[in-house]
């Protein structure tokens, strides 16, 4: 089974689902539009994200970092008069530092990714959807800024104009993402946002033609009409569709099972379940939910 993941959304659907399949019919490929270099170190907060969770590591109050990591380098650097764009945890920075080292002696993303999961007992594959640099680039009135700094510096405030993904129309999936696209029948798309979590797997050459040939599962992201978290609404306004389920349908193509919340208005072909996942629990029930839909349709 192949997993479409962002950062946050889909990482809660993984926490029930690594406890219900086997680590060899479980793969991730995730994106990386959101990567950025930060006090030299080259992060990847969605990878990240799905490592830790796989791991049994992710601070789970705020689906990204380390559980009970401290900031003390951050910290200090804020002290010395280093502005970080993100509060990097001390074990959180030492997996960027792996990674780091490795990607200055020319190893790619995908095998320093397939390292650090080995590093941490992650026996489920993770790969980046491209060993290719692309970022994600927001348009405002205050003007062009990287996601990063869009939501995390200054809290998604700006209205947004434009989403752009710059290097994506060069860049190729790894080979990795290649082979799952080529071994698997079922290609689950994760509750994460559409534009910049999944937009740019799916816009990556021959990937939405591979999945013509799928069996597409779509969890959508929101719960009523409101994402669950991260900036989706915002962001898909800009795109032009709607900020709903509809606009969720009509940014992520072919679907062949759309799964939506019971409180949504979607009127399309779908399955209705709760899909909030606040618990581990909550979790659990969502992925053994979608099992279910998946072995029955």
């Amino acid at each position: 089974m192949l997993i479409l993941s962002g950062g946050t959304g889909t990482p809660k659907l993984l926490r029930g689902l690594k406890e219900l399949i086997t680590p060899e019919e479980l793969s991730v490929v995730v994106n990386t539009a959101e990567d950025l270099w930060v006090s030299g170190n080259y992060i990847s907060p969605d990878i990240d994200s799905v490592l830790y969770t796989l791991a049994d590591m992710i601070d789970e109050k705020r689906w990204w970092g380390i559980k009970g990591d401290r900031t003390l380098t951050h910290d200090f650097l804020l002290m010395m008069g280093v502005d970080e764009k993100l509060t990097v945890g001390d074990k959180d920075r030492a997996v960027h530092i792996f990674r780091s080292n490795l990607l200055r002696r020319g190893v790619k993303l995908s095998l320093t990714t397939e390292a650090i999961a080995d590093a941490l007992g992650v026996m489920q594959r993770v790969v980046p959807m491209t060993d290719d640099i692309v970022s994600t680039v927001i348009g405002t009135r205050q003007g062009v800024m990287h996601f990063q700094d869009f939501w995390v510096s200054l809290r998604g405030m700006p209205e947004v104009e434009s989403v752009i993904f710059t290097g994506l129309e060069e860049a190729l999936p790894c080979p990795g993402f290649l082979d799952l696209l080529e071994r698997e029948d079922t290609v689950i798309i994760g509750p994460s946002n559409p534009v910049t979590s999944i937009g740019p797997i799916l816009a990556l050459t021959g990937v939405r033609d591979r999945l013509e040939r799928k069996r597409v599962v779509a969890i959508s992201p929101f719960v009523g009409n409101k994402p669950v978290s991260g900036p989706a609404a915002k962001l898909m306004a800009a795109c032009g569709v709607p900020a709903n389920d509809e606009g969720v349908a009509a940014l992520l193509g072919k679907i062949d099972l759309f799964v939506v919340d019971r409180k949504s208005d979607y009127c399309g072909d779908c399955v209705r379940m709760k899909t909030l996942m606040r618990t581990k629990n909550e979790s659990l029930a969502v992925a053994k939910g979608l099992l279910d839909l998946i072995e029955c349709s």
